[in-house]
């Protein structure tokens, strides 16, 4: 097996739906993403010979996937009343909506499926909410 990894981050506010503590309020994180892309053999011609995907490429569709999250609004969606929305969007807020509670565990999933979509090797994906608290997702 052959694997490589890169980094990423984003800056985003959240908030969780159900939650009963802090986190059931508006809060930032600055977002750490670490990817590991793995093959069981390297690459045989061209640019990704002897690799398991040129760095370049990785990285920029990494951070082109985290680059959409950056400085926006996360929001599960029906989280908010469509007059709430619609009022963040009226002020001039960028919201993300997404399909699922904003943890840190579906953000992982969530940023594991759009590498895959890419046609990244993907397998595994930790997500850090905080310098020292990471959730990972990985590959069956």
């Amino acid at each position: 097996m052959y694997a490589i990894k890169s980094e990423s981050h984003f800056d985003s506010a959240h908030f969780l739906t159900d939650f009963h503590g802090k986190c059931e309020n508006l809060h930032g994180h600055r977002w750490r993403v670490v990817a590991y892309l793995e093959v069981d053999e390297l690459g045989t011609i061209g640019t990704e010979r002897s690799m398991v995907l040129e760095f370049g490429a990785f990285k920029k569709t990494l951070r082109a996937i985290t680059a959409e999250l950056d400085h926006t609004f996360l929001v599960e969606e029906g989280s908010l009343a469509p007059a709430t929305i619609a009022a963040l969007e009226g002020e001039g807020f960028t919201l993300t909506i997404l399909p699922f509670r904003t943890t840190a565990e579906n953000l992982a999933r969530y940023l594991f499926c759009r590498l895959e979509a890419e046609g990244m090797p993907v397998v595994q994906v930790d997500c850090y909410e905080t310098p020292l608290n990471c959730a990972t997702y990985r590959a069956h």
